[in-house]
């Protein structure tokens, strides 16, 4: 009966558990710049009493057999080392790419029995970009070096102006009040500078333009153009009360519309820029009309000395613009919107009115009386409104 049990003891102590066998990694997620060299560890576990290690396999993709090898794939030539022991094992890659992105896992075969340690380590490979705040314009702009992903908290940066190195044990913040779009601007980690970003200018602040200036007639062509000078160069988009319309540089207008009035902005952000610089500019259409009555302005409004300058203005609301006529006693004076006496005279007394015409119809001011009146060595200006419509030829003007 003895010899019995003592020949089952064997088998009972040679039967293994999954949790014998394990893999832990160092880390799961790593986040690298392109260019820089990282080292991904592992520690892992079999039954003990079989302490023969076969093989140890690191790979990306496939299940872990010899051909899914990471230093037999072309991707990693020259670049892959293994550095392993009974227990434990590291990867290390230098000169690292984008292409090398993706998620690593450790394999290892004892006593005859593979184990893959799952999930594995997820590698991130990124390229640096500088990010420029110009919310701070006209005064400073903020760079940032930034990465696809979070890189370790602890690193340096390198900092670039024009090519030159300006500062080498920095955060990863720049701050210039120098806003000369001329000048460029990278960023490396320090010990890496060999991989710098992209260099990027800070950008011209946008503005926007309309051709023809002035008012805008409906039907007419009209342009609107933004402008600003960015390297890379910029991309533009216009909105529409806050709805994008467009992403050219200029928005053309064939035959405006009253439909088309609105407020409009341009944007013109740079791939590489977070602060999208908005400039809005209020469009207005005016429907043709006739002009308005017209209204007459007197400057200097106080007492005026003989001999001194007088200005008659008349004004009124037409679109088309309008066309002015004065004047004096019934009798054409002028065409000019303006009537000025630069030297004014008792003799310039008299019963004034303007007209205001356009090809869609005439109107008349009221008239005014300048009655120019000498006291002594002075001359006093005494303007009158009459109740009555300027009548030119026994026609009413307008």
């Amino acid at each position: 009966r003895n010899i019995v049990i003592n020949s089952l003891l064997p088998l009972l102590f040679s039967v293994e558990s999954q949790d014998d066998y394990a893999v832990t990694y160092t880390s799961t997620q790593i986040c690298a710049v392109k260019g820089s060299t990282e080292v991904i560890g592992c520690s892992f576990k079999y039954p003990s009493r079989y302490p023969y290690l076969r093989d140890t396999v690191w790979f990306t993709k496939g299940n872990g057999n010899k051909r899914d090898d990471l230093k037999r794939d072309p991707v990693y030539a020259g670049r892959v080392s293994y550095s392993c022991g009974l227990n434990s094992c590291t990867l290390t890659i230098r000169d690292l790419r984008e292409s090398h992105s993706a998620v690593y896992k450790f394999r290892f075969e004892a006593n005859q029995k593979s184990f893959t340690g799952l999930p594995g380590v997820t590698l991130n490979v990124t390229v640096l970009q500088v990010h420029v705040d110009t919310s701070s314009y006209p005064d400073w702009a903020t760079l940032t070096c930034q990465s696809s992903c979070r890189l370790n908290n602890h690193l340096f940066y390198a900092w670039y102006k024009n090519g030159q190195k300006i500062s080498t044990q920095s955060d990863q913040y720049w701050y210039t009040d120098n806003l000369n779009s001329s000048d460029s601007y990278s960023c490396a980690v320090t010990g890496h500078e060999d991989f710098p970003s992209p260099s990027v200018y800070i950008p011209e602040v946008p503005s926007v333009t309309v051709s023809p200036s002035g008012e805008i007639v409906e039907g007419s062509s009209v342009t609107l153009a933004c402008t600003g000078d960015a390297n890379p160069m910029a991309k533009y988009t216009w909105y529409k009360e806050q709805k994008q319309i467009s992403h050219e540089k200029q928005i053309n207008f064939r035959s405006i519309q009253s439909s088309d009035s609105g407020e409009y902005y341009s944007r013109a952000p740079n791939l590489n820029f977070s602060l999208l610089h908005a400039f809005g500019i209020n469009l207005s259409t005016f429907l043709p009309d006739a002009p308005k009555l017209p209204f007459v302005s007197v400057s200097p409004s106080a007492e005026i000395v003989e001999g001194s300058s007088v200005s008659l203005t008349c004004s009124s609301d037409a679109n088309p613009a309008a066309d002015y006529t004065w004047y004096k006693d019934k009798k054409l004076m002028s065409r000019e919107q303006q009537l000025t006496f630069s030297s004014i005279q008792s003799s310039d007394s008299g019963e004034y009115c303007c007209t205001a015409e356009n090809e869609l119809g005439k109107n008349s001011s009221e008239v005014i009386s300048i009655n120019v009146k000498c006291e002594g060595r002075q001359t006093f200006l005494i303007l009158t409104l009459k109740c009555y419509d300027c009548i030119i030829d026994s026609i009413k003007c307008g």
